[in-house]
């Protein structure tokens, strides 16, 4: 790598064109940031903890759960850094770093998804074999297989990226490495390569999507058929969750990473990916908790165990401090 590029690091210019709005922003980011640990965190300590909810489709939310936290860990703290500090240069093994990880992670959690849309089909299609179709060992094959295919794609996103010559400007308009700024800055860019990552991301993003909407068509015309309209209701009610967290992730990352740009677009990208990188992941957890009353119930018994937890301990300190 270090035979086809004359650049060592990249500054990332983020939000700098806004320095009034970097404070703001820091204090939004950063709440976020909390609020999605902390919700995902619940989601995994709740799914854990009730046994009620150890079946398929709670594992692989368990999963996305997880996968999304490793994301924003990916972005957002360095983000986070970035808008306080006057240094905002990051290493070119850095920079390969965060978007081998966040594309990775990102096609994980597509994959991952079009796992829960299968195995809502299946519950719908077949509920008496539904426990023989989707074993704990199936469930993890999937998991495994979300996984593998993610990093392999981004493997290749990477070294396709990171074996161009950089040698014009340093600065990525961007707050982090992402793809469309990080190739901007390429001596030797060139359709073909253009299309070999248009292609990988094609691949994750169109690929996990209509692998989705295969499983959905399929549970449409089944619930069409059936007689009863609770039945109907009820089917529908198991899919409505992912099915509004799959139209939110799909339509900030395709946008993003699907539509023809130019350089006149960094800013307006950066906009969305904020959007992507901060508010999905935000909305996810929110969406699982709020349209689910199994989880509801489950996340009620977390939070009543942590606060009859801070209550025994803030009761034996007390005669300590008097």
């Amino acid at each position: 790598m270090g035979n086809h590029t004359t650049v060592s690091s990249f500054l990332l210019w983020g939000f700098s064109s806004f320095p009034h709005l970097q404070g703001l922003l820091f204090v939004i980011v950063f709440f976020s940031h909390v609020t999605i640990l902390a919700s995902n965190m619940a989601i995994l300590v709740a799914i854990k903890l009730n046994h009620s909810l150890h079946i398929p489709m709670y594992f692989l939310l368990s999963g996305l759960s997880f996968s999304e936290t490793c994301t924003t860990v990916v972005i957002i703290p360095r983000m986070l850094v970035d808008l306080l500090s006057d240094n905002k240069t990051i290493s070119l093994p850095g920079c390969a770093a965060q978007m081998f990880f966040f594309f990775g992670l990102g096609g994980n959690n597509c994959f991952i998804m079009a796992a829960m849309s299968y195995d809502r089909y299946t519950a719908i299609h077949n509920p008496l074999h539904y426990p023989i179709l989707m074993t704990p060992k199936i469930c993890f094959q999937l998991m495994m297989a979300s996984f593998v295919t993610g990093m392999v794609v981004s493997l290749c996103i990477v070294l396709t990226i990171f074996n161009l010559s950089f040698c014009d400007s340093s600065t990525i308009q961007h707050f982090f490495c992402d793809m469309t700024p990080v190739v901007s800055l390429a001596c030797d860019y060139t359709f073909f390569q253009k299309m070999i990552l248009l292609a990988f991301s094609a691949f994750v993003l169109v690929g996990s999507f209509i692998l989705i909407m295969i499983s959905y068509v399929f549970i449409v015309a089944i619930v069409v058929k059936m007689r009863s309209a609770r039945g109907r209701y009820k089917a529908f009610s198991t899919c409505s969750s992912h099915l509004i967290v799959v139209c939110i992730h799909y339509g900030f990352a395709g946008f993003i990473y699907l539509r023809p740009k130019d350089s006149d677009s960094f800013c307006e990208d950066m906009l969305m990916s904020v959007t992507y990188t901060v508010l999905t992941p935000l909305l996810n957890p929110m969406v699982y908790s709020l349209r689910n009353k199994d989880m509801q119930i489950a996340l009620g018994k977390v939070v009543d165990t942590v606060c009859r937890f801070f209550s025994q301990v803030i009761s034996k300190r007390a005669p300590n401090t008097s």
